[in-house]
Parts: structure tokens; C-alpha cells; sequence
């Protein structure tokens, strides 16, 4: 029997976003019930419409600052388990609180409510391997057991002047350890477990309301840019390997999460594999018909031996194979779904 059974009612944080959608399609579709949080009635029109089919059994709450004192409150009444998948993604910040905070107290927020929900038993939160690897000059292997020091000091250090990359890492690490922290001094006053999830790069078909190419998730935006957009690709790095998984696959982790005991206290990377960019626009030129008519500028082979590419970060995924079992998509299904998307839209 699952941890958190089938008929369960869990909640969403974020619900309208490009995981999150995909993550309450997947429990529906699992026989589970779901109330998801969004930041205004506009944005949760979309999501009822979407999941109208499963009439009660979905449900929308409006969270319009996830980082006021009890802002999660009402959210966790009668909630069995949460799935919390609201956080910035910036990576243009200028002071560096601007989106450290956000993702530090979004956090604290929910566990800090579902501290008042004895019925809870579990929480599941989306986190990244940003707070995981850090910047390499050579091949090296990172696990659960590795955190982002690297772009802490790098705030630290040159603050507003950091990396937007370093901002955003930073905001991932301090926010994931300010979880595990909490739950480590709270854990003997609370029924509820806690699972933090750490993907790499997150493509795939979009389902959330999106109208062109820059409302896409920034690394499903970063795929067009390298596969389909004109100009914009050659600012992507050609030889550097990166790793990978299908956001459907990341969803069906999300909630085996969930369900298998075995998961509580863990973090556990979820990948589908590795790429290098190069990849994605050949078997996008392979496709019968190709889809991409020419390359875009930026897209050719890169000129050398093919050993110049080097996949300098490689991520250990025994862990989430020995708990999760999950199997996933292909580069090849990934990238007709995706293009496929993108034909439908007009893109």
C-alpha cells in the first residue's frame, strides 16, 4: 500500500506552473484529489477549466505572497500530503535578496503551517541540483551527499555583483537546507516526513498556460533557443555535457515520492540522463520530416575531435534508482513531443 494512499488529498503549491501542472495531472490521473495554490483567480481559471473532468476532486486556493506569516494556513486544512513546487526562478536578480528571500521564506512558510496539521504525513519538495553541484574545471561525480557551497561564497563574497547563476543557486541551497533544518529541529512535534527532489535541466511538452516561447521554463526555453530559435543558440555552451529528465518523468517522481516509504528524509536526485546540446539538434535534423528546415546560426557540429566534449558534471542516480524505480522517456520521444508542441503552437 502507498505511504500516502490513492484518494488522498494533496496539495499543490504553484500549481500553475510548467512541473507543477504536470505533477496534478499525474496524481488525478492516479486517483488522487488535489487542491492547488495559485496567485490569483486568473491564474487558477485556467487550471479548473483544465481538470474539469475530475470535478471535486480538484480544487483551487488563492496564495497571493507565499512569503507572509501564515500565508499556507487555509492551504493545509485537511490536507494529507504536500507537494510544494512554488519558488522563484531568476536568474537576472540584482541584489540577491531579491530572490534569496523569496525562495527562504516560501519555504519556511509551508513547513511553518504544516506544522499545525497533525493529519499530514508527508511533504515533498521540489528543490533542483543547483543546490547540488557546483562549477567544475574537470569531470566530476555528484550526489545527495554534495551541496552548492561554491555559489554561497560567491554571494557572499561579491554580492551584487555574483553570477545571476550563483543568485539563483544560492536561493536553492539556503532554501533547501533552511527545510531540512526545520524539520530537524521540529521533527519530534510533527507526524510528517520530508523528501526534497533535485532535478537537472527539466524539458518537455508545456501543458500550463503559456502564449509564446518566453513564458516557457527556462530550460525548456533554453532547448528552443538551441534547437529552434534563430541567433539565439550559439550563446550556448557546444562541448560541455549537461544531464537531463522529462518533465512528465519528473511528475511520476514527484509522486512515487509520495508513495514509497522508503523516500521520507531523503533527497534524491531524479535524472533521466545526460546531453550534450549538439544532441538535441541532431535527432531534430533526423526526424523524417525534419521539422528544422536549416540550422539555426550557432547549431553546427562543433569543429574538432568529438573528445573535446566533456561531460564535466556527471550526477550519481543509484539512490532514486534504488528507492523511485523510475524509468524514463528517450531523447528521441522527448524531442518529437516537444517539437510536436511546438508546431501545434505555431512556434
Amino acid at each position: 500500500m502507498p505511504y500516502v494512499p490513492k484518494g488522498s488529498r494533496i496539495l499543490v503549491t504553484g500549481a500553475n506552473g510548467f512541473i507543477a501542472v504536470w505533477l496534478v495531472r499525474s496524481l488525478l490521473e492516479q486517483g488522487y484529489s488535489v487542491r492547488g495554490t495559485v496567485r490569483s483567480m486568473a491564474k487558477g481559471t485556467y487550471l479548473t477549466n483544465m481538470f474539469k473532468q475530475y470535478g471535486d476532486k480538484f480544487e483551487i486556493i488563492i496564495v497571493e505572497d507565499l512569503t507572509i506569516d501564515g500565508a499556507f494556513n487555509d492551504a493545509v486544512k485537511g490536507i494529507d500530503a504536500i507537494e510544494h513546487c512554488a519558488s522563484p526562478v531568476i536568474f537576472n536578480a540584482d541584489n540577491p535578496k531579491d530572490i534569496i528571500e523569496p525562495a527562504v521564506q516560501g519555504t519556511l512558510g509551508i513547513l511553518r503551517s504544516a506544522k499545525n496539521a497533525p493529519q499530514l504525513k508527508r511533504i515533498v519538495i521540489l528543490e533542483s541540483i543547483a543546490s547540488i553541484i557546483r562549477d567544475a574545471d574537470g569531470p566530476l561525480v555528484f550526489s545527495e551527499n554534495d551541496w552548492n557551497d561554491q555559489a554561497l561564497d560567491e554571494v557572499e563574497r561579491l554580492g551584487r555583483n555574483a553570477s545571476g547563476l550563483a543568485k539563483y543557486r544560492a536561493s536553492k541551497t539556503l532554501a533547501e537546507r533552511a527545510a531540512w533544518d526545520f524539520h530537524k529541529e521540529c521533527k519530534n512535534q510533527v507526524n510528517w516526513d520530508l523528501v526534497t527532489v533535485n532535478p537537472p535541466y527539466v524539458f518537455g511538452p508545456a501543458i500550463h498556460e503559456v502564449s509564446s516561447p518566453g513564458g516557457l521554463n527556462a530550460s525548456t526555453k533554453a532547448w528552443y533557443d538551441a534547437v529552434v530559435a534563430r541567433g539565439e543558440s550559439s550563446k550556448l555552451p557546444v562541448i560541455d555535457g549537461n544531464s537531463w529528465v522529462d518533465v512528465r518523468d519528473l511528475g511520476l517522481g514527484l509522486v512515487k515520492s509520495l508513495e514509497v516509504k522508503e523516500a521520507g528524509g531523503e533527497r534524491i536526485i531524479v535524472c533521466g540522463g545526460r546531453f550534450f546540446w549538439q544532441d538535441w539538434r541532431n535527432i531534430a535534423k533526423s526526424l523524417a520530416p525534419s521539422p528544422i528546415l536549416s540550422p539555426a546560426p550557432g547549431t553546427e557540429q562543433a569543429i574538432g575531435d568529438s573528445d573535446m566534449r566533456i561531460y564535466k558534471i556527471t550526477l550519481d542516480t543509484s539512490k532514486e534508482k534504488r528507492i523511485l524505480g523510475l524509468t524514463y522517456r528517450t531523447k528521441e520521444e522527448v524531442t518529437r513531443d516537444i517539437l510536436a508542441d511546438f508546431e501545434r503552437r505555431g512556434w
